[in-house]
C-alpha cells in the first residue's frame, strides 16, 4: 500500500511504497527530461568501473575469503622506497651559494704540488729593458717568486748556495722588474707581467713569502718550496741540480 510523500500528497501511481525521505517523486512525461541524470549516472558508472579495473589489476581489491589483498603492502612498500629516494636526492643534490657574490676562500694547504714532477711550462718573462726573455733557457735553475716578497737575505742565501751551472732567478709581478740584490752569486732578475707563473704555480701571492721552484736541465720541476727559508733545507737539491 503506498504512503504520502513528503508533501502530504497521495502515493505515485504505479510507484511501490518509497522511502519518505526521498521526498516528491515526479515522474515526467517525456522521458529525454532525463537525459543529463543519465549521462551523470553513466558516467559515474563508467568511473567506478575503471578504478575497480585498477584495484584489480594492482591486486588491492579484498579475497572472497577475508584476506587482506595482496597489492596493499607492495604498494606500501613502493612509496615507502620512493620517499626515500626522495630524500637522499634532496640531501646530496649540489647547491649554488645564495646571499652574497663573494667567493669562497678555501684555506692554504700549504703543499703547492701540482707542477712537481711535470714540465715547466715555456714562457717568455721580460727582463730590466722589457725585452723578453724565455725561461726554459735558463735551466738548470731556482726561481723564486718575489711578488709578495722582495726577501733579499734568502735570494742571497740562495745565489750564494748554488753550484755553478745553476741559475737563480727572481721574478716580479707586473713589467717592473725587482733589481738583483748584492750577492756573492749570480741572480737574474726578471718580470712576469702576464703572472703567468704565478698562476702555473696554483699558489696565491702572500705577504712575506717567496715561493721558489727547482727545475732541472731537462725542464722538470723537482721541487716547490711554498716559502724560501735557510739555504740548508734545498742546498742537496741545488747540488743535484748542477750534477
Amino acid at each position: 500500500m503506498g504512503m504520502p510523500d513528503a508533501e502530504g500528497h497521495g502515493p505515485t501511481d504505479g510507484l511501490p511504497d518509497l522511502p519518505p525521505e526521498w521526498g516528491r517523486v515526479v515522474v515526467p512525461d517525456d522521458a529525454s527530461a532525463l537525459a543529463d541524470e543519465a549521462a551523470q549516472l553513466r558516467r559515474e558508472l563508467r568511473r567506478q568501473a575503471r578504478s575497480g579495473r585498477w584495484r584489480r589489476r594492482l591486486g588491492l581489491t579484498a579475497h572472497p575469503d577475508g584476506r587482506p589483498p595482496l597489492g596493499l603492502p607492495l604498494l606500501m612498500l613502493l612509496v615507502a622506497v620512493l620517499a626515500t629516494t626522495v630524500g637522499l636526492v634532496t640531501v646530496t643534490w649540489p647547491r649554488s651559494s645564495r646571499g652574497t657574490e663573494r667567493p669562497t676562500v678555501l684555506p692554504q694547504t700549504g703543499t703547492p704540488t701540482p707542477l712537481v714532477g711535470r714540465s715547466l711550462p715555456a714562457l717568455d718573462l721580460v727582463d730590466v729593458d722589457q725585452r723578453p726573455v724565455p725561461l726554459r733557457g735558463l735551466l738548470p735553475a731556482m726561481i723564486i717568486l718575489v711578488d709578495g716578497c722582495a726577501c733579499a737575505e734568502q735570494v742571497a742565501a740562495a745565489a750564494s748556495a748554488a753550484p755553478d751551472g745553476v741559475q737563480v732567478v727572481s721574478v716580479a709581478a707586473g713589467r717592473e722588474v725587482t733589481p738583483a740584490p748584492p750577492v756573492g752569486g749570480p741572480v737574474r732578475a726578471l718580470a712576469d707581467p702576464a703572472g703567468e707563473l704565478r698562476a702555473a704555480l696554483h699558489l696565491p701571492a702572500q705577504a712575506g713569502a717567496a715561493p721558489a721552484l727547482l727545475v732541472d736541465r731537462a725542464g722538470t720541476v723537482v721541487r716547490v718550496l711554498p716559502e724560501l727559508g735557510a739555504a740548508a733545507d734545498y742546498r742537496g737539491d741545488l747540488v743535484r741540480l748542477g750534477g
